[in-house]
């Protein structure tokens, strides 16, 4: 067992202080300490070092984060490759901007809510129980949301990545070799972080989704690599116009769809509800509106099977012979048989109405003369 101690840094430093300095005076000026892969396993109080800004102490067997309370100027600190299980004790390191977690144990990213200006945080391949996935703690992601600008969580088998959308300063996210499923997670994502130019999925699920990178680099203007590939402008151009062909395309079979269904829709209604068509009858030789009663309309719509018997074929001619001018003129008001603008009152283009019952009209009638012959 190595404990990190005062007399072993002033003993094992490269930089050998003069005659005239002591050791306290020594470990106040000292800025970088290099301990990575010595076999420790502790850490002991470094208060003295109070100039103390890049620690390393990767590959190592530290198990827990201690005694780093009082280096206040500490801007990197590099702890890969330990059995660190928590992170812990760092919230007063204020001028922390970089921390390099990888490879250890962590389960959960917390405890880093003090450490606003934080601009990288690495926290891969950790070494998670089977079945298990690295997640963040809210409160962290919160403190974090404004200063950093590097991501790494690169195999931690995780599979949704949404929450991270608080980290509106985000330029660089690496999440290779997780369980990303999602495009349209991503899409989410993507909408919400506008700075981020640099994002790894490599070996990801999703990376095998149809028009998966086309359909990210559409979404995001800010994005210039996607999984180590540089997106080139000519590149995006190219989707931009398709995707505005296609969209347009879209809207226009939309819109011809919506009137189709509007006419074919008012045809029906006026035929359904209102149940007026006009006939013309020569020994007057102005059209009329006539409302057919139920039989007359089934009648007039050419429902009649062509299995019907000779006595009903007989039935029809002779009900439609009394189809006579004074029995049209019988079924409509005085008020409906003076007034033109009954047409109006139902919305519709009077010409179309007319046409299409006319033709249903002698449709009807050509039926009933083969029926009759």
């Amino acid at each position: 067992m190595v404990r990190l101690t005062l007399d072993l840094i002033a003993k094992n430093s490269n930089l050998k202080s003069r005659k005239e300095e002591n050791t306290l005076q020594y470990l106040k000026k000292i800025t970088h300490i290099n301990f990575s892969d010595k076999n420790i396993d502790a850490i002991e109080d470094l208060s003295l070092c109070k100039n103390l800004s890049v620690l390393y102490l990767y590959d190592n067997r530290i198990s827990q984060v201690t005694n780093l309370n009082y280096a206040t100027n500490l801007t990197h600190l590099y702890l890969q490759n330990n059995c660190i299980s928590c992170i812990e004790n760092l919230r007063s390191l204020k001028k922390l901007e970089k921390l390099y977690l990888g490879g250890n144990y962590i389960a959960v990213i917390e405890g880093l809510e003090g450490v606003e200006g934080l601009r990288e945080l690495h926290v891969e391949s950790q070494r998670l129980p089977l079945g298990e996935k690295l997640v963040f703690d809210p409160r962290t992601l919160h403190s974090l949301a404004k200063s950093l600008s590097v991501l790494n969580i690169s195999n931690n088998n995780i599979d949704d990545i949404r929450d991270l959308e608080i980290l509106e300063n985000l330029n660089q996210l690496i999440a290779a070799d997780n369980q990303l499923l999602h495009v349209k997670d991503l899409e989410f994502l993507l909408n919400k972080l506008m700075k981020l130019w640099k994002m790894d999925l490599n070996r990801n699920p999703v990376c095998l989704k149809p028009k998966y990178r086309d359909r990210l680099i559409l979404v995001s203007k800010s994005l210039e690599f996607l999984d180590g590939k540089e997106i080139k402008n000519m590149e995006r151009q190219f989707l931009m116009n398709w995707k505005a062909s296609k969209d347009a395309k879209k809207t226009s079979k939309k819109k011809n769809s919506k009137n189709e269904d509007t006419h074919n829709s008012c045809n029906s209604n006026f035929e359904t509800m209102h149940h007026i068509v006009p006939v013309y009858y020569p020994q007057v030789g102005n059209p009329k509106l006539v409302f057919f009663s139920d039989i007359q309309r089934f009648l007039a719509n050419g429902n009649a099977s062509p299995e019907s018997s000779q006595e009903d074929n007989s039935k029809i001619i002779e009900d439609m012979g009394s189809l006579s001018l004074k029995a049209s003129e019988s079924l409509l008001t005085k008020n409906d048989a003076r007034e033109p603008h009954l047409l109006h009152n139902l919305k519709i283009d009077a010409r179309i109405v007319f046409k299409d019952a006319l033709i249903t009209l002698l449709g009807n009638i050509g039926r009933l003369l083969k029926l009759h012959l």
